[in-house]
């Protein structure tokens, strides 16, 4: 599977994956305290919506399309919308004229919601697509650009020198491998940087796939794993893209009733059919011992 974010912008993995990433940032900006996020996987940060990639699939429609229409017809309830504003100011941030052109990706919208104090690390292999990224951010003094394997930044780039932060893991999925890479990404990672909060992302598509990727997991013994996963439809008989799974470590301890006041609003809006869920869970916690 191929998951280059170009083709995808704004679609409604990228919508579920944006608002947890927004909900985990504000959490962070709760201690004065500066903190880093680091991108590993970060993409070109502002897509067309009606450009040549994104308006070939046109999935954006059927994500970001469908929710601001529900924001604008007054069909989102207050405590959902108190929980999307700061994404959906980032959103509107890069539409200012009104309308939906662009779509901000994730180091875009991260950098939205910094404070003067804090950092972006932003790194991409692609050189076009880091170059590009390159340019958005050029003569911002917090963001560092890195054209760079986003996967080689789990052993190199932490713990980050503020000591605080979150490292967010977006990979394409072009090549096989990919929930493995995960794994092995977090374990390294987290034995350099244990106290930091990490957000993998991960495409829903064969069951027995993310069963495993699951279970590889809970074998780490790393605690405090929580899984969110929202569907748009039942599993498929063929494999294709259903839903869409982030992997929390060190989730902020209002994740989880947020997420149950957020998922349940998306689900409705994203949803294509009866068969659409959503869930949330621990993969272990932080006392669970087995």
């Amino acid at each position: 599977m191929n998951y280059r974010h170009a083709y995808h912008a704004g679609n409604f993995a990228d919508v579920v994956k944006h608002v947890i990433l927004s909900r985990i940032v504000e959490y962070l900006k709760r201690k004065e305290q500066a903190f880093r996020v680091i991108d590993t996987h970060a993409g070109i940060g502002l897509y067309d919506l009606r450009g040549t990639e994104a308006d070939k699939t046109g999935e954006w429609t059927g994500g970001i399309g469908r929710v601001i229409d529900a924001v604008q017809k007054g069909q989102v309830e207050p405590q959902a919308m108190e929980l999307l504003a700061p994404y959906l100011e980032a959103v509107h941030t890069v539409n200012p004229k009104g309308g939906l052109r662009h779509y901000p990706g994730s180091p875009l919208l991260t950098r939205h919601l910094l404070r003067k104090q804090d950092r972006l690390s932003a790194l991409e292999l692609h050189p076009q697509d880091a170059a590009k990224l390159a340019r958005l951010f050029a003569g911002d003094i917090q963001v560092r650009v890195i054209e760079l394997d986003g996967w080689l930044s789990l052993g190199a780039h932490v713990p980050p020198k503020e000591k605080r932060g979150l490292i967010l893991v977006d990979p394409p999925f072009e090549k096989e491998g990919e929930f493995d890479r995960l794994v092995d990404g977090l374990v390294k990672a987290y034995r350099r940087f244990p106290g930091g909060t990490y957000a993998f992302w991960y495409p829903v598509k064969e069951r027995k796939e993310t069963e495993r990727f699951s279970k590889r997991l809970r074998e780490t013994g790393i605690a405090k794993i929580m899984q969110i996963e929202l569907a748009i439809r039942a599993p498929s008989p063929d494999p294709r893209l259903d839903g869409t799974g982030m992997i929390v470590i060190n989730p902020p301890y209002t994740l989880e009733s947020e997420m149950q006041i957020l998922l349940p609003c998306l689900t409705k809006l994203l949803g294509e059919e009866k068969g659409s869920n959503f869930s949330v869970q621990w993969i272990r916690g932080e006392t669970d011992r087995t």
